[in-house]
């Protein structure tokens, strides 16, 4: 039983804000409106302006223009102090002289929290995070994977209004990231925060679900229900950015109800699609070394470069109009410099226009 009343549930609001670094348009003019109740991903390879957003929303960077509401109210011109937030880096800030239990009370005694109550807001944080033994330590005593917990720990207690967590799993281990990968939505559910995640991967993006905005060069080119982005990308830029690997491109044309790319053509019955040129997508899970359906239509490629990660096999291959990825389940014998056949799933294929948008 939580020993503190759950903060009233507000949103965050940004109303056509931008940013300026030396004089260059860093991000975009960019609106969201983010609510509570679930997680709010930003997604976007190193540099499209993820932390920025961030720092913006914090009140850590001014914007150059636009506003940011919290809870209706305009804080654009409101220091962090003032906005009732928590930041919690992918680099571990732990203050080195403090106990984890110091640490965690740190934000709550700054704001003159009576000491039972920062007790127990304290305690229960580090039990939630599996920190009880360690509050007496120090940052030093501490592995990685506690310091970053007693970060998460700092940023329940203190019940902020807005969570922004920026790629705060990315120096841990890898086991330690999916376990609090698996625990960090609970974590905040139902303490009536906004919650901001920043990441880079787009598996993370899907295993924390919520809702996903896509950053691309200081730009949201989506944004809306994680699952409903990922499979239904509305611009060629939005696809780019949730595919990892890459996802494969290539140019096609269709006539009648047959595409064609290169020598290769398969049957669409979209009656959207009309004649004409477009960009196709294919994410490479769905170009496979091996089918037996027989709807996959078989391309051929020269392999350029094989990998081994897990129980997954890669394989880059030139097909003609570039190098296109295969990522399946399970060992292949590749032979580096060789052709191959590869199998897409002609139903699996995005269509975009010449200028980028979605046609199918």
């Amino acid at each position: 039983m939580a020993l503190w009343k759950v903060a009233k549930a507000m949103t965050l609001e940004l109303r056509n804000v931008t940013k300026r670094v030396g004089g260059e348009l860093h991000i975009k003019e960019t609106s969201l409106t983010l609510k509570p109740g679930h997680f709010n991903v930003l997604l976007g390879a190193t540099g499209s302006g993820k932390t920025s957003l961030i720092k913006m929303m914090a009140g850590l960077d001014p914007s150059a223009s636009g506003q940011v509401f919290m809870d209706g109210q305009d804080v654009t011109r409101l220091n962090t102090q003032k906005r009732n937030i928590s930041l919690v880096h992918q680099f571990f800030i732990n203050y080195p002289h403090m106990t984890v239990f110091d640490n965690i009370a740190s934000p709550l005694r700054v704001a003159g929290m009576a000491k039972s109550e920062i007790q127990g807001r304290v305690e229960e944080a580090a039990d939630i995070l599996q920190l009880r033994p360690m509050l007496h330590r120090r940052p030093h005593e501490l592995s990685g994977g506690q310091q970053q917990r007693t970060a998460l720990a700092r940023a329940i207690a203190k019940e902020s209004k807005a969570v922004f967590l920026d790629e705060p799993l990315a120096n841990l281990d890898y086991k330690l990231r999916e376990e609090l990968r698996d625990q960090l939505p609970e974590l905040f559910a139902g303490r009536g925060a906004v919650v901001v995640y920043a990441t880079s991967e787009p598996e993370e993006a899907l295993l924390l679900g919520g809702n996903t905005a896509l950053m691309e060069d200081g730009r949201v080119t989506q944004f809306g229900p994680t699952a409903e982005t990922y499979r239904a990308p509305s611009n060629l830029r939005s696809a780019a950015v949730f595919s990892d690997p890459p996802i494969n491109i290539a140019t096609v044309t269709k006539t009648g109800d047959t595409v064609h790319l290169g020598d290769v053509s398969w049957t669409v019955m979209d009656s959207t699609l009309v004649d004409g040129d477009y960009t196709v997508a294919i994410r490479p899970h769905h170009v496979l070394p091996l089918s037996d359906d027989v709807h996959h239509v078989r391309i051929q490629g020269h392999v350029q470069v094989t990998e081994l990660s897990g129980s997954e096999s890669s394989a880059h291959f030139d097909m003609g109009q570039g190098s296109w990825v295969s990522l399946s389940h399970g060992v292949h014998p590749y032979e580096v410099g060789e052709a191959h056949d590869f199998y897409l799933d002609p139903t699996a294929c995005f269509y975009f226009t010449p200028d980028g948008q979605r046609a199918a």
